[in-house]
């Protein structure tokens, strides 16, 4: 940029801002997604397990974590000059679930991040924002030496409508992640459109 100009001439460009939410269970990689495509630095609300914490912090599964999320993840990507979006992710536990409307106001669609090993964690998640009528994307998380199951077998598990896109992710990956997210937006332009049809003139 030279002066508030690209070095083109051409004039610098507006870019549109679209908030999505990462939500998923306790322990599912909310925040691990959220700071690996975050082109800033995440700010993050993690305080340490205690034991205070064990009888409703199910960490079966999970053993290794330490750390959970009690208030939210938020980091930004680019995805075009003229696309910007602002990544919110959510509190896993039931207790922290009266943030989810504030962090939901204005979102354009969300992530759920599902974990095979754990799947009915995400079931809240898929039920809020049905409810809603939120757009939203369901992210298998391939974690190491989870076993892996077909798209289709893990769709009906979840019991997902035939619409909702379901794809598998890695959410340590940039590029994998960045997929996810072209995928919520990409579904949430469709779900518009289809509205706008329905909608008789």
């Amino acid at each position: 940029m030279i002066f508030g100009r690209s070095q083109r001439g051409k004039p610098p460009v507006e870019p549109v801002t679209l908030k999505i939410l990462v939500a998923g269970g306790f322990g599912v990689g909310k925040t691990t997604l959220v700071g690996a495509v975050s082109e800033i630095r995440p700010l993050r609300t993690e305080e340490l397990l205690t034991e205070a914490g064990r009888p409703v912090d199910d960490v079966s599964g999970v053993e290794g974590k330490h750390t959970t999320t009690v208030a939210m993840d938020f980091g930004r990507i680019t995805l075009r000059e003229d696309l910007v979006l602002y990544l919110f992710g959510t509190p896993g536990q039931e207790r922290f679930w009266f943030m989810w409307d504030e962090l939901s106001e204005g979102a354009l669609g969300a992530v759920v991040l599902a974990d095979t090993r754990r799947l009915e964690d995400c079931f809240a998640a898929i039920d809020y924002f049905e409810r809603r009528s939120i757009p939203f994307v369901v992210g298998v998380n391939c974690f190491e030496g989870s076993a892996r199951y077909p798209g289709e077998t893990v769709r009906q598990a979840l019991d997902l409508d035939e619409d909702v896109p379901l794809v598998m992710c890695d959410a340590r990956d940039r590029e994998s992640v960045k997929e996810v997210l072209i995928g919520v937006v990409q579904h949430a332009m469709t779900q518009a459109a289809d509205r706008r049809r329905a909608v008789p003139t």
